[in-house]
């Protein structure tokens, strides 16, 4: 018999907001255990939430950027149920009323894309932290009400693959956006999917909420594997329960947690303590024009400039390089040099010294001359590593760095000559194997005669002497 599996994704993204959703509490990771807490989180009675309208004002950007119907008035409710990390007993949340609702997503996918439908996007707060050591449960409140978005999606993925894709993408378009930081591995990106499995062409069969994931490679391995039990069981002539599992990777297997309660076992109501939030169109207008290109729209772009798929990736990864490399182009800078020398010199510099101070220090135009003089050969790669780096490090200007090592550059021809020959001689296998048509051996005599000028010699006079000394 053949079956049809359907996936649903619920995605809880930290929004980067300085406070908690309700309070004044500090919103930030890795603190030291039930310090970041007030009355307010911690449920005491009489207290009063407030909301955070810096954190809305996120939840509502990024509902904007999936393309959703956003709500003018949007009003909060009580989730009740009770776990050992939830002090209060009740979750505010959002039911009737969310931020956000349709909308859709689009991601790459093998080679093409796929649009998944989004059901809509709620703002609500999150429940703390429970640590088992041994037979010990310890409970860290830091986390509690802190603000969180929640995506839903319509049940229109097919396996773990397809999910594993779209979260690849969504994590970098709400890094874009800059309202989350996207490490799953702190819990600031979650998801939890729905997957029901049932005879093709039939619809949907029960829904199994799996739970526990905090990796793209947990997510994948856990709806494959719940897809295969599902499949096995229909096979079997079994019950598939609406419940929900926990996904155990040391055993590579999903595990019962609850049967499945429905939305009206959370006896959702009105929060009393908090008046509904009415979006004017001037809210509204300002949440559209803070807009920003998508990172798959900038990618098409690269792509259409001829830039490689994965070079493309590699700058749009971070919003900060892709608009860097935008301000090159901007500033006269040609395409494939600027992407060339962005994955490879650029990129190194990120991972050493972090994204912010890159782009805090290195500028568009500055970027364009390092590229522009690389490819009219008028510095070679140790002038442009050394200009990059008197900007990155020193926070110093590279067109004044280029403007003195312009001055310095060994261009007296008998000199030139002179560590051509030496290079040459160095070099005797590459440059004969240069003579024998090896076109790419040339680089290694260049790399060697730039490396005796400590990157001084005129890369263009230099070239022409070794050819001259190599009999070309």
């Amino acid at each position: 018999m053949k079956y049809q599996s359907f996936v649903g994704l619920e995605i809880h993204i930290h929004l980067r907001s300085r406070t908690k959703a309700f309070c004044s509490c500090p919103a930030h990771f890795g603190d030291e255990p039930n310090t970041n807490v007030c009355p307010v989180c911690m449920g005491y009675p009489g207290v009063l939430p407030a909301l955070n309208e810096e954190a809305l004002a996120m939840a509502y950007r990024t509902a904007h950027a999936l393309g959703c119907t956003l709500e003018r008035e949007s009003f909060f409710e009580r989730k009740s149920y009770f776990y050992p990390d939830m002090p209060k007993n009740y979750q505010i949340s959002q039911f009737a009323r969310p931020v956000g609702r349709g909308g859709a997503f689009e991601f790459e996918l093998g080679g093409g894309a796929k649009t998944l439908r989004l059901r809509e996007c709620h703002f609500e707060e999150d429940a703390g932290k429970m640590i088992h050591a041994g037979e010990k449960s310890l409970l860290d409140f830091n986390r509690a009400g802190c603000p969180l978005l929640e995506i839903v999606t319509e049940p229109e993925l097919s396996s773990g693959t397809e999910a594993e894709a779209m979260l690849r993408s969504l994590r970098r378009l709400v890094r874009h956006l800059g309202v989350c930081d996207g490490n799953m591995e702190e819990g600031s990106l979650r998801c939890d999917a729905n997957v029901s499995v049932n005879t093709e062409g039939a619809g949907l069969g029960t829904k199994v909420e799996v739970k526990n994931m905090n990796s793209f490679r947990f997510v994948r391995e856990a709806i494959e594997f719940e897809i295969e039990r599902q499949t096995k069981a229909l096979d079997e002539g079994e019950r598939i329960w609406q419940e929900t599992r926990l996904w155990n990777e040391n055993h590579g297997a999903t595990a019962t947690m609850r049967r499945k309660e429905s939305s009206h076992d959370y006896r959702f109501f009105p929060e009393p303590d908090l008046p509904a939030f009415a979006a004017s169109d001037e809210y509204l207008a300002g949440i559209a024009s803070a807009a920003i290109a998508s990172p798959l729209a900038r990618k098409r772009a690269l792509l259409a400039l001829g830039i490689p798929n994965e070079r493309a990736d590699s700058i749009v990864e971070e919003r900060g390089l892709a608009e860097l490399f935008d301000a090159a182009l901007a500033a006269g800078a040609e395409a494939a040099a600027t992407a060339t020398f962005m994955e490879s010199d650029i990129r190194a510099r990120v991972n050493r010294f972090g994204l912010s101070q890159v782009i805090e220090r290195l500028d568009g135009p500055g970027l364009a001359a390092i590229v522009q003089g690389l490819a009219a050969g008028e510095i070679g790669a140790g002038v442009a590593r050394a200009a990059l780096d008197a900007a990155v490090v020193e926070g110093k200007d590279p067109r004044k760095h280029l403007e003195e090592a312009s001055r310095s550059r060994i261009a007296d021809y008998p000199a030139i000559e002179a560590i051509a020959r030496s290079a040459v001689a160095a070099e005797r296998d590459s440059a004969d194997a240069f003579l024998a048509g090896n076109a790419k051996a040339l680089s290694r005599v260049m790399g060697a005669a730039m490396r005796a000028s400590k990157g001084m010699a005129d890369p263009r006079a230099l070239e022409a002497a070794i050819r001259k000394e190599i009999g070309s």
